[in-house]
């Protein structure tokens, strides 16, 4: 599913008018009647509904949603706000028909603004600003918003919340920016809902299909996309009748230091459960025990050091390297890595500890092998590339990583984004916070290493490991809830997440 920037969502609005063709006023009638669906599911007629409009075409949408419910039998009381006595051409329709009906209480607010009482029996429609926002709000417009954020009140907001922009918000007043409790998304969703500081004002949000024109939405480019089921579906690989182990790939797992044994094994069960024909786990020595019991699948390859990665290893037979789960960042791991790094030409997951080392490397950065993949959460991500001020800010840096290094990277969180050299940027859509755990990294290592082995490009690995990963999750989730949710739950439902997405 394609995200756009909010310069081209006009555009897409446009191009339905002219090549379906339907007249603006129609579409922004049509769009009403899914936004008024949408909340007469919800609440019924026993709840007070006050909608706030402001003079745009978000601001008409509100009023048409406010007479189509009115006719449906709700209580509402609109208040348009025409500060310089201006609506655009639908909104001024839409406010001429509302002003016919007398069930609804119409107030026009050009000067002084006497607000409603809101209790927390009311639901505010918030329609003042939408998808076309390019500065902060302030004066009576910013009063309004802290006006209806101190009320007790639930809110919808459509489209998007008043006061939110739909990419970047750096700069942005947060304070007026409206506080929503359901955010009804117009066909697609906006940026901005997928960063963690907004989820504040967005709220739920849902996206409701108002039938913009898919040629319009095909044919525009955009490089944001929110993965969906069937975009991996149509990545997997069907596997040959005869098929053996040496067709799917040999891993190596360079992970695990003394005490850490369970990040190595984390992985290599995430691994071995991913498809993978053979897979090697270089480990300290007093790890190879532990390993050998705890994962009999796997070959152990035991380090010089008994306690640490402190020897690089010969990786010219494998397909895939994957480095980092509870490593350790001693003086020798160091060193280790970096020269291990330097000698290696298999693509390479980077994960953890192996990204806290290259952060005090940044040079190693340019040696890592074609078709690597980086998987930082943000702290890991900003020891590389520097303090961020937001998520816009940490995803623009992200990418000039990406490009820079030639390398994949995973930004690991909810809707994790991966990232690729070209700036393109897929957001996953599975996932849930009892997968805010430890080890559930490493258990992305151990898939995205198997994938890499099996032979899917970069791009791939990570779209699918990422999807995969989270759909475990959200299988765990279902069965055992969030709070007690572990990493090993999520290897263990890895086989019904691969199954969903293979038939």
């Amino acid at each position: 599913m394609k995200i756009f920037p909010s310069s081209s969502i006009k555009k897409l609005d446009a191009y339905t008018i002219e090549h379906e063709p339907i007249s603006s006023i129609n579409l922004m009638e049509r769009a009403a009647q899914v936004l008024t669906a949408a909340i007469t599911k919800r609440w019924d007629k026993e709840v007070p509904f006050t909608v706030f409009a402001g003079p745009g075409n978000n601001g008409g949408d509100a009023l048409a949603v406010a007479r189509i419910m009115a006719e449906k039998g709700y209580n509402i009381e609109v208040f348009l706000f025409n500060p310089k006595r201006e609506l655009s051409a639908d909104c001024q329709t839409n406010k001429e028909l509302v002003e016919q009906m007398d069930e609804i209480k119409f107030t026009e607010v050009s000067t002084q603004f006497a607000p409603p009482t809101l209790t927390e029996q009311h639901v505010v429609i918030d329609g003042l600003f939408g998808s076309g926002l390019n500065k902060p709000l302030s004066g009576g417009f910013a009063a309004v918003v802290k006006y209806i954020n101190a009320s007790p009140a639930k809110v919808v907001s459509i489209d998007v919340p008043s006061g939110l922009m739909c990419e970047e918000n750096t700069f942005n007043i947060r304070a007026n920016i409206i506080r929503a409790n359901l955010t009804l998304s117009l066909q697609l969703p906006k940026l901005s809902f997928l960063f963690a500081e907004n989820a504040e004002f967005v709220g739920e949000w849902r996206l409701l299909d108002i039938q913009l024109s898919p040629n319009a939405i095909e044919e525009t480019e955009t490089n944001y996309e929110l993965l969906e089921v069937e975009d991996i579906q149509v990545l997997i690989k069907s596997r040959p009748q005869f098929a053996h182990k040496g067709m799917f790939g040999h891993a190596l797992l360079i992970a695990g230091s003394y005490g850490m044994a369970g990040a190595s094994i984390l992985a290599a069960r995430a691994c071995l459960r991913s498809g993978i024909g053979l897979l090697t786990v270089h480990a300290p020595q007093r790890n190879v025990p532990i390993l050998q019991l705890a994962v009999p699948e796997a070959i152990a390859e035991a380090d010089a050091s008994e306690t640490e990665f402190a020897c690089p290893t010969d990786t010219d037979d494998y397909q895939a390297i994957a480095v980092g789960p509870g490593l350790g960042r001693s003086e020798e791991t160091e060193s280790a890595l970096l020269e291990q790094l330097g000698t290696c030409q298999t693509p390479m997951v980077v994960d953890a500890d192996a990204l806290n080392i290259l952060a005090n490397h940044r040079h190693a950065l340019t040696n890592l092998p074609k078709g690597s993949i980086l998987t930082p959460h943000p702290k890991e991500l900003e020891r590389l590339v520097g303090k961020c001020q937001d998520s816009y800010e940490r995803l623009t840096k992200a990418c000039d990583l990406a490009r820079t290094a030639k390398v994949h990277i995973i930004l690991k969180g909810a809707y994790s984004a991966i990232i690729t050299p070209t700036g393109k940027c897929y957001f996953n859509s599975t996932g849930n916070p009892g997968m805010a755990t430890a080890g559930s990294g490493d258990v992305l290592t151990g898939i995205l290493a198997a994938l890499l082995a099996q032979g899917y490009t970069a791009e791939d690995a990570a779209k699918i490991g990422t999807y995969v990963h989270g759909l475990a999750g959200d299988s765990a989730q279902k069965k055992l809830g969030e709070i007690s949710l572990t990493a090993g739950d999520i290897v263990e439902h890895l086989p019904l997440a691969w199954r969903l997405v293979s038939e």
